[in-house]
């Protein structure tokens, strides 16, 4: 009955917070206690109930009972299936107060906030450069050692990120996704849009120091330098 009148006459000497059952007090005195009956078999590691063992012990097993009814994929936790139907249905039910973006994870949240504080708390044992987020220092430290660890299935040239296989690999495929909107000339990059773009603006950003002679492209001006230097 007490589950209907949510009478809790059992109580935690510790911290006073109420339970219907004494059973339920025991389990959690062991929050304030330490106390870590179940242990895995296989690690050693140990759990204050018994379920939280059960749920670990997926990761040894690989067991993944939870899927995704609009894709199949499998997860371990609920709350990862969860995190995971975001994608399909979009939503984003994170908010970032200051500015009001949307996001999926509130973990993204954190790092997306890193903008308007401008805070960068890991930085390059290297050079000292930082960075907003861990991962970064990850792909930035290819700079330093040199690592090409992605290569092109086609001719085998090697590259530090996934991100310059995809541009790369429309040299082969012929691919020219991007296009000039006002002749519609099509580029395999972005940024040779916006460079052919100053054609049809007339735009010449880049000028001489020495006779003020402007160009459209900083390549155009480096050739002109030779000019003046000889």
């Amino acid at each position: 009955m007490r589950i209907h009148t949510g009478e809790k006459p059992f109580s935690c000497k510790t911290c006073g917070k109420g339970f219907q059952n004494q059973s339920d007090v025991n389990r959690h005195m062991r929050i304030h206690t330490g106390e870590k009956p179940f242990s895995c078999k296989t690690c050693g590691k140990g759990f204050q109930y018994k379920s939280d063992m059960n749920r670990h012990m997926r990761i040894h097993t690989g067991e993944k009972p939870f899927s995704c009814k609009t894709c199949g994929k499998g997860f371990q936790y609920k709350s990862d299936m969860n995190r995971h139907m975001r994608i399909h249905t979009g939503e984003k039910p994170f908010s970032c107060k200051i500015c009001g973006k949307c996001f999926k994870h509130q973990s993204d949240v954190k790092n997306h906030m890193w903008i308007h504080t401008g805070e960068k708390p890991f930085s390059c044992k290297s050079c000292g450069k930082r960075f907003h987020r861990q991962s970064h220092i990850k792909y930035h430290m290819l700079i330093h050692t040199g690592e090409k660890p992605f290569s092109c299935k086609t001719c085998g040239k090697r590259f530090r990120y996934q991100s310059y296989i995809n541009l790369h690999m429309r040299i082969h495929t012929g691919e020219k996704p991007f296009s000039c909107q006002i002749c519609g000339k099509s580029f395999n990059d972005k940024k040779y849009v916006n460079c052919h773009m100053k054609i049809h603006t007339g735009e010449k950003p880049f000028s001489c120091k020495t006779c003020g002679k402007c160009f459209n492209r900083n390549t155009h001006l480096t050739r002109h330098m030779k000019v003046h230097t000889g």
